[in-house]
């Protein structure tokens, strides 16, 4: 398939690369922002286009990875040919977004963390798809199977559930990771000092189920050492907060469980 993708952000970066290695070419990028658009272009040997109308007759599949919010105003300027498939990359946008311009209208949803200065083995990310009609389907399974071992029919329900619960695993998570790189920092620790913790956790729950692998004072009830967690975190409100109301969905979680420590 002959692709175009609008969009220069870390997504389409890494998509891009990983369409031209299972032999895609990408022939053609665009961008609001042209020094992105020919930035990447030149990353991969494509042409960069600054109108949406520049899309060659001979593409056979445009991918929309921009913003969420921008999905259907950048799919709005397309002048579509009839045989083209269009298609975005949201998680969290469903694929009604572009009935109002194509019936040959999909998804395609790599669930993975996207940063333009860290290599991925494409193969790995598990890639939902999702199209409007049987053809488009098809076309959608036959390209994403060249890119990634684990690809999966997800429709716009189940891939918003996906990408709710990837904010918890993955941003979410990211975020607390900044937390405790802060609270190190303001006493002088290296953050090195947790990182083989992390590398732990991450591990473990790649052989049992997370809430098999929970520890820690909530998962014990352990309402002494939460106090003086909370004790430490007296300075910084946000923080305090966020520490009290984790711990006390940890322990409703697992009251079954801490009811004899109570």
């Amino acid at each position: 398939m002959n692709i175009a993708v609008l969009g220069a952000g870390n997504m389409a970066w890494h998509l891009s690369k990983a369409l031209i290695h299972a032999g895609h070419p990408v022939k053609q990028i665009w961008n609001r922002t042209a020094d992105k658009a020919v930035a990447l272009a030149l990353e991969i040997g494509a042409d960069s286009i600054t109108n949406l109308n520049q899309i060659d007759t001979d593409i056979d599949l445009i991918i929309i990875a921009v913003s969420d919010e921008a999905i259907a105003s950048v799919a709005k300027e397309l002048k579509l040919l009839p045989q083209q498939l269009l298609v975005h990359t949201s998680g969290s946008t469903v694929l009604d977004v572009l009935l109002p311009f194509t019936q040959k209208a999909g998804v395609i949803y790599p669930l993975q963390t996207f940063s333009k200065a860290v290599e991925l083995d494409f193969s790995q990310i598990p890639i939902g798809i999702e199209a409007f009609d049987e053809s488009s389907t098809q076309a959608l399974f036959n390209l994403v199977k060249a890119l990634s071992t684990k690809t999966y029919y997800i429709n716009s329900q189940q891939r918003l559930i996906l990408h709710t619960a990837a904010v918890f695993a993955c941003n979410f998570t990211n975020h607390f990771y900044s937390i405790a790189q802060a609270l190190m920092q303001q006493s002088g620790l290296d953050f090195n000092l947790i990182r083989p913790l992390i590398q732990e956790t991450a591990a473990k729950v790649q052989q049992v189920l997370p809430s098999e692998a929970q520890t820690g004072p909530a998962k014990r009830n352990d309402q002494l050492t939460i106090q003086k967690h909370l004790d430490l975190l007296q300075t910084n409100t946000a923080w305090k907060l966020l520490y009290e109301q984790i711990s006390q969905d940890i322990v409703k979680m697992y009251a079954k469980d801490t009811s004899s420590l109570k």
